[in-house]
């Protein structure tokens, strides 16, 4: 999961794209169900507790990371320049790198959500008053028009906080990237935060917090399902199920169900074996050399990178490879 809002897609999704997803996933062999609509109001304040739970440690580590460091992350990128975040930046990581920036020329919000970037930008926008804020409400796992500011900047950077890529499976990753890459066009940067491969029992404890947390904002999922889709899944016959893969590099977590069961969504019957596993989403770790070639596959490579003291989370610049 990701400390980032920017995944709540599915808050102005219709309904009718909620149910041909959620039938889609149901239908498929292993059965899953797309991690974008674990964030709905429940789920966001659920996730605002994991992030304080003392298991997860993502959180902790990148703030850390970012007081330490922040100001070379500036002067690396460099003054005058037009920056891009992906997702809700009415964060703590966002003020502490708007604040850093030399003459930044303007900031560009992407948000799916219109309440989450009207809310977020008002915000910024009385602590940075002469800062030229141009929110974009769009899914920026899409090609994107970024809106232009009124003074030239020297640069574009794109900035995509929290562990959010990890989100995405490889080839994903890469073409997001990818989109980020052509996005910040010529002499544009990526700063990209990414979780750290590191002992097993730390990663599987961050997604199993032992007050529940984490299991019950992953099981909020089907209680908005039958919510919103009509459906009848018998939440207490199903559990959370998060394991770190080490070959694999990631976090895998489901919904299990504890026994044969049939459940029905939007009138559609779904049968469950028992123990039958839902995929609601995945985390990948990255050590150097999984960030060189995720980098390399988006054609883009790695100028500097940044790490806490216990080497729990990273923040990498990536420029674009030379042809």
């Amino acid at each position: 999961m990701s400390v980032m809002t920017a995944l709540r897609h599915a808050e102005v999704r219709p309904e009718s794209e909620f149910v041909a997803d959620v039938w889609s996933g149901l239908s498929g062999r292993p059965k899953s169900l797309p991690s974008k609509y674990l964030y709905d109001a429940r789920g966001s304040e659920l996730f605002e507790q994991i992030c304080d739970t003392p298991e997860y440690y993502l959180t902790r580590a990148e703030l850390a990371l970012m007081r330490s460091s922040v100001a070379q992350m500036a002067q690396a990128l460099g003054p005058e320049l037009r920056l891009v975040e992906f997702g809700n930046g009415s964060g703590l990581k966002t003020r502490l790198l708007l604040g850093a920036l030399e003459r930044p020329v303007a900031y560009v919000p992407v948000e799916i959500s219109a309440s989450a970037l009207a809310g977020s930008c008002a915000e910024l926008q009385r602590e940075y008053p002469d800062l030229q804020i141009l929110p974009l409400q769009a899914d920026f796992t899409a090609p994107l028009t970024l809106p232009r500011a009124h003074r030239q900047p020297r640069r574009t950077v794109l900035y995509l906080a929290g562990s959010t890529l990890g989100n995405f499976p490889d080839a994903e990753a890469a073409l997001l990237l990818q989109q980020m890459r052509k996005a910040a066009g010529p002499g544009g940067a990526v700063l990209l935060g990414l979780d750290l491969k590191k002992d097993p029992a730390l990663i599987n404890a961050a997604y199993n917090d032992a007050a529940g947390v984490t299991a019950a904002f992953t099981l909020n999922l089907l209680a908005r399902i039958n919510r919103e889709l009509h459906a009848d899944f018998q939440i207490e016959q199903f559990l959370h199920r998060a394991r770190y893969q080490p070959i694999l590099g990631r976090i895998e977590t489901d919904i299990v169900s504890r026994r044969a069961q049939r459940v029905v969504v939007a009138g559609r019957g779904f049968d469950f074996a028992a123990d039958e596993p839902m995929r609601v989403e995945v985390s990948c770790k990255y050590d150097r050399a999984d960030m060189q070639r995720l980098a390399k596959a988006a054609g883009l490579q790695m100028q500097q990178l940044w790490s806490d003291q216990q080497q729990q989370f990273a923040v990498v610049l990536l420029t674009a490879t030379q042809s």
